[in-house]
């Protein structure tokens, strides 16, 4: 990977940001996109903007060719099945959400059990809590180590045959853990219960197939992987897609409409209701362009050696505390830190002075700050543009902030 080539395609790092040049290192809550991202958005909306499906003339068709190949893409990248297994939707959080409202209200009952883990995002939380509270079932966690990873161990003995969800994340977007995926999908449908998988920080760095984990739902973001905002993907078995009710009614998802009854399109169509992301969708299918060009397994060897440098530079400033796995070889490319007596957001703070941006709070993570026992943690996480070069000033800036509040207090 030459690095300085690839960052030639983000024109949004060749700026200044309060003098200094922009050092973006907070990829984990969106990254960058690239010029044929853009590109593609943009020719959709100059050149062939149409509804797509429905319409026979021209622009309508080369958009539906334009939405349809961005699935078969996405279907491609993830090694799914077929395309009805491919469904868009808004992101990760609408994916799980769709999920909980649908297989778990069709299948969870009173007294059945949903495994998750202390780790997760809370759009990994909040939709089986809910769903939960609403049967009357127990919500397990999956109890963490000390380094913020997970034993397959404590998943045998979590898992019962009373679980009908296992839903976990791939990759923490706090602490790197990289979660034994493909085993603990084993023990769940041992114990008869389905596997959903968070793989919102995952999909960006590493080659996926679906296929291979044998999880049977797994839902991505596109802003996370050089795509638009506002689209995302829910794979989903087709045997269970098909079984699945729609969570989302009106237009484009029905076959027939009757005065009192309603029948719904066939896969992957019936989850997509309305007008869909067209312009998002065909985003989506460049960015995947893009990364398939790199290569996902240059972009994931690239950014653990960026974790393994960030981890030795910053180890040694002063006060500093990093967590989650020590270990590079089991974390993904980013590092959540504190500075001793330093708040999260002054920390953040000072390196925006430098025009480094780094990413400072709880994360979508409250359960897991209580685990830690911190209220926010400072975050800085990396991209296949990302240079050790630019950790360099990372550090620097860390002990910068580190001196200036020794010397305030």
């Amino acid at each position: 990977m030459d690095i300085q080539e690839i960052r030639k395609h983000f024109p949004i790092l060749d700026q200044e940001v309060n003098g200094h040049p922009l050092v973006y290192l907070d990829s984990a809550a969106t990254s960058q996109k690239p010029i044929s991202v853009i590109e593609a958005v943009s020719d959709y909306y100059k050149g062939y903007n149409s509804n797509v499906h429905r319409g026979v003339h021209t622009l309508g068709t080369r958009a539906t060719d334009g939405y349809e190949g961005a699935r078969e893409k996405v279907r491609s990248f993830i090694n799914a099945a077929t395309t009805e297994e491919v469904i868009f939707t808004r992101g990760t959080t609408t994916s799980i959400n769709t999920v909980a409202a649908s297989y778990g209200r069709a299948n969870v009952e009173e007294g059945d059990e949903i495994v998750i883990t202390h780790m997760e995002h809370h759009s990994n939380i909040i939709p089986w809590q809910q769903l939960a509270k609403e049967k009357g079932a127990v919500l397990k966690y999956v109890p963490l180590q000390e380094d913020g990873t997970i034993t397959l161990e404590d998943v045998r003995a979590t898992i019962t045959s009373r679980t009908k969800i296992v839903a976990i994340m791939m990759v923490s977007n706090v602490l790197g853990t990289m979660n034994p995926i493909k085993e603990i999908t084993k023990i769940a449908h041992e114990n008869g219960a389905v596997m959903m998988v968070d793989g919102a920080q995952a999909a960006p760095h590493m080659k996926i197939d679906v296929q291979d984990l044998d999880c049977d739902f797994f839902a991505f973001s596109g802003h996370k992987m050089v795509g638009p905002t506002g689209i995302g993907v829910l794979y989903g078995k087709k045997n269970h897609l098909e079984a699945m009710e729609p969570v989302e009614f009106g237009g484009e998802m029905i076959d027939f409409v009757g005065l009192y009854d309603s029948t719904w399109k066939e896969l992957p169509w019936k989850f997509e209701g309305g007008t869909p992301i067209i312009a998002g969708a065909i985003g989506l299918g460049a960015a995947i362009d893009f990364l398939e060009d790199i290569g996902l397994s240059n972009i994931e060897a690239h950014e653990h050696r960026l974790a393994a440098y960030a981890l030795e530079k910053m180890s040694a400033v002063e006060g500093m505390k990093i967590f989650g796995p020590q270990d590079p070889a089991q974390r993904a490319g980013l590092v959540t830190f504190n500075i001793d007596d330093v708040h999260p957001h002054d920390v953040a703070t000072v390196l925006d002075s430098e025009g480094i941006a780094v990413r400072a709070g709880h994360h979508c993570a409250q359960p897991l700050m209580k685990w830690l026992n911190v209220s926010a943690t400072a975050r800085a996480s990396f991209y296949l543009y990302n240079t050790e070069e630019e950790i360099d000033r990372l550090v620097a800036g860390l002990v910068k902030t580190k001196e200036f509040f020794s010397d305030v207090f």
